[in-house]
């Protein structure tokens, strides 16, 4: 998604006081060579942070910024802004009434705000904190220009395929580690009577995590950012080769549970995890939890299991993820504190214990997490040697984002007809080049 482009931010808010770099009581586990302040030496400042977080995340995060100010003494305001971010913050930006800290889903809204100059560059010991906590992926995730603005705080893993182990177990399958074992055993289970395979095509957003996984693993990552920017076009061979791959799935119809293209994406998670099950593997990110949990009997971490999307042409462990980066928006000492604190392993740890959420810094501690799946899906994450945003939403909404038009329904048509790799290449190029412009 694209946001609109902001005017320059001219007023910032000004707040006395030495820089608080390291929060008393919250200091990073990891080296960086900075002093704690005294407890309360933010008194009497205060600040607001927006998200598009509310409900049970909202509160988690509040236990987040209850912290930094039982620390500091600073007063934090958090305001939700829903599910529409980009327009309300540019509009509070455009207004000259900014929140102190953003922390926003779109690397692209991150782009839209540095290039007009209304992002402030973290200080010389965020930076230290986040190049100490963080991959180099999430580093170059959260910088535009050369210069370091976001700190990741929120991740989602989009690479987790989740199976049903009753099933599995009673067809003989086995968790597979390559995309060949992975239609192998897709196969093992369709022969016991069972649907190796179901897959929501409904909206068209679960064919773009598809294609986004099997690209990253047959492309690699340098051409996964091209197309992503669409520096190269989608009539490129990488497209070619990914959509062979999964056009050899796709076509598949004895694995493949029937009515894919009508089903919705929570009906697919049902039709592996309900009684009885019509399917045995669904592919979905790691919110699929919480589908099981609300909408079948099945037990995450007992009848209902993931494994790691499988590698391809062996290629290296690889994670397509979304994810919530906090931004500075005032230039101020106050906000440039909260930065530091957010890109610790201690504040992230904080909403850690409460479940339901995965943090892309490295150095929270794996015992943190409340349950062996939450666990082994952030390690999954943390320890892959190639992380990449989830493509479709880098891209402008037109193409990327839209139901009915656009990488959506051009995927669910290739899905129809997984044959006709040159003509859904052709459409998606056309259909990409009039987005982007």
């Amino acid at each position: 998604m694209r946001s609109q482009r902001p005017r320059r931010l001219l007023a910032t808010v000004a707040i006395g006081g030495t820089a608080a770099l390291v929060l008393a009581g919250c200091t990073s586990g990891s080296d960086t060579g900075t002093d704690s302040p005294a407890s309360g030496e933010l008194d009497g400042v205060t600040l607001n942070v927006a998200s598009d977080w509310s409900g049970a995340e909202q509160t988690n995060f509040e236990k987040v910024l209850k912290k930094f100010s039982d620390d500091t003494g600073a007063k934090v305001n958090y305001t939700s802004y829903g599910t529409d971010v980009a327009t309300t913050l540019n509009t509070k930006v455009e207004g000259g009434d900014p929140p102190d800290v953003a922390v926003i889903p779109q690397p692209g809204l991150l782009q839209s705000l540095a290039a007009d100059g209304n992002l402030v560059e973290l200080d010389s010991a965020t930076q230290d904190e986040v190049k100490a906590n963080y991959s180099q992926d999430w580093v170059d995730l959260g910088s535009a220009d050369g210069s370091l603005y976001g700190v990741w705080f929120k991740a989602a893993n989009k690479s987790t395929v989740w199976y049903n182990t009753e099933v599995y177990d009673t067809a003989g399958a086995e968790v597979p580690e390559t995309w060949e074992d992975f239609n192998d055993q897709l196969g093992i289970i369709s022969d016991s009577g069972v649907y190796g395979l179901s897959i929501g095509a409904d909206a068209g957003w679960p064919m773009t995590d598809w294609f986004e996984n099997v690209y990253l693993r047959t492309a690699g990552g340098e051409k996964y950012d091209q197309l992503s920017t669409h520096e190269i076009p989608w009539t490129d061979p990488s497209v070619a080769d990914a959509l062979t791959e999964l056009g050899t799935l796709w076509g598949n119809t004895t694995l493949i549970q029937p009515g894919t293209a009508q089903r919705t994406f929570g009906d697919s998670v049902i039709a592996v995890f309900g009684d009885p099950p019509a399917a045995g593997t669904v592919f979905e990110g790691d919110f699929v939890a919480g589908n099981i949990s609300s909408d079948t009997a099945a037990v995450v971490g007992e009848t209902a299991k993931f494994y790691d999307f499988p590698s391809v042409n062996d290629s290296e462990p690889s994670v397509v993820g979304g994810g919530n980066v906090a931004v500075q928006l005032t230039d101020n000492e106050g906000a440039a504190a909260l930065m530091q604190y957010l890109a610790t392993p201690e504040a992230a740890t904080i909403w850690v214990q409460e479940g339901g959420f995965t943090s892309p810094n490295k150095n929270v501690d794996m015992g943190s997490y409340p349950d062996e799946t939450s666990r082994q899906i952030a390690e999954s994450l943390v320890s892959a040697e190639t992380f990449r945003f989830d493509m479709s939403d880098l891209a402008p909404s037109a193409f990327g984002g839209t139901k009915g038009t656009g990488e959506w329904q051009i995927l669910i048509d290739f899905f129809n007809n997984p044959t006709d790799i040159a003509g859904t290449q052709q459409k998606l190029e056309e259909s990409a080049a009039a987005a982007f412009g």
